[in-house]
């Protein structure tokens, strides 16, 4: 038997004093090999025991996802995420138009005649003997100016605008169905959703307060009165547009309206004249121009041959072939109540009449 420390089978052969052999400690002989015992670690003792043999990989990289692929989902996530944002905040958009819009201020002045009005049977030979003889009929009579593009708007902005603006004179003035004064969507459509409710309040409650009268908003007759003899409104007047800022476009219209009138129901009555003097001022922004809308800043409106006594805010009751003004003087303004408008009145000259 092996001494301890020996090989199990004894010292080698041919190694003469083996003990003393400088080798001994690291050279082991087939029977010393055989002898060994060999213990394999379980999966947990290598686990617990032994650092692992690999190194453990994201799930990210187990997925096969590589990094360019993490930031380009990255980037369309923050792209994504921009467009939204400047989608609900137009960049555009300015902090006076996040304001209300200012109310509509509106002027009528009815034109009292000195005289008796003037009638004849035909329209035409009216329109021929007055200062209307060279008006052009309906939307003939309201040209567009050149469009030409501005410090902040395209030339297509500009003649958007322009258009606009066109679009709604001939819609409140010209339409004979708001004209006779069942129509009235036709008109509202147009306006930038901020003055819908002024507009609503002004046809459900009229008032001569600078507000909120109907025919500040647009041209009718009282159907009970009087009616269209001829649908061929005569026209003439200009457009002006300018930039007010970086992002408000307005257009003032100028324009006369001559009307052909008789008595409702009456067809073969004498027919007359009337004259409607019409200033406004829209205002568009970036949003209005996309929807085509406007804002209708400003109204003012000198009409004849009318009564001063009459009430001009929800329709225009106009004198017609024969009548007189008479004694008439307008409606009271009281000076002690707030935001009372005041209440206007003019003469109509001789020479705007037609020379029957």
């Amino acid at each position: 038997m092996a001494g301890r420390g020996g090989p199990p089978g004894g010292t080698p052969e041919g190694t003469p004093g083996g003990g003393e052999d400088e080798y001994r400690s690291v050279v082991f002989d087939e029977s010393f090999v055989r002898a060994a015992r060999l213990q394999e670690f379980s999966a947990q003792e290598r686990i617990t025991d032994h650092a692992p043999a690999v190194r453990r990989r994201t799930p990210l990289r187990r997925a096969g996802l590589s990094r360019q692929a993490l930031i380009l989902v990255v980037l369309i996530a923050v792209a994504f995420g921009t467009a939204i944002y400047m989608g609900v905040r137009h960049p555009y958009q300015s902090a006076a138009g996040q304001r209300p819009a200012e109310p509509v201020r509106m002027t009528v002045v009815p034109l009292a005649p000195r005289e008796r009005v003037p009638g004849a049977e035909d329209a035409a030979f009216l329109y021929a003997h007055s200062p209307a003889a060279h008006f052009r009929t309906a939307a003939k009579g309201v040209p567009l100016p050149g469009a030409r593009r501005t410090a902040h708007f395209s030339e297509d902005q500009v003649l958007n605008a322009l258009t606009t603006a066109k679009n709604y004179i001939v819609r409140s003035a010209l339409d004979p169905d708001v004209l006779g004064g069942d129509q009235v969507r036709s008109v509202r459509v147009l306006l930038d959703p901020d003055q819908l409710e002024q507009f609503d309040e002004s046809f459900d409650r009229p008032a001569a307060d600078g507000r909120h009268a109907p025919t500040g908003w647009l041209i009718r007759f009282d159907p009970g009165r009087v009616e269209l003899a001829d649908p061929g409104v005569r026209v003439d007047g200009s457009l002006r547009i300018v930039e007010s800022d970086a992002s408000t476009l307005e257009v003032a219209a100028d324009h006369t309206m001559v009307y052909a009138l008789r008595p409702a129901g009456a067809a073969r009555a004498e027919e007359s004249l009337f004259t409607v003097r019409r200033e406004l001022r829209f205002r568009f922004d970036r949003d209005d121009l996309r929807l085509h809308q406007t804002r209708l800043v400003a109204s003012y409106v000198q009409a004849g041959p009318l009564s001063c006594a009459e009430d001009t805010a929800d329709h225009l009751r106009p004198l017609l072939a024969g009548q007189q003004a008479g004694a008439g003087v307008p409606a009271g303004t009281d000076p002690y109540a707030a935001g009372d408008a005041t209440a206007l009145c003019g003469s109509l000259a001789q020479h705007a009449q037609p020379k029957v």
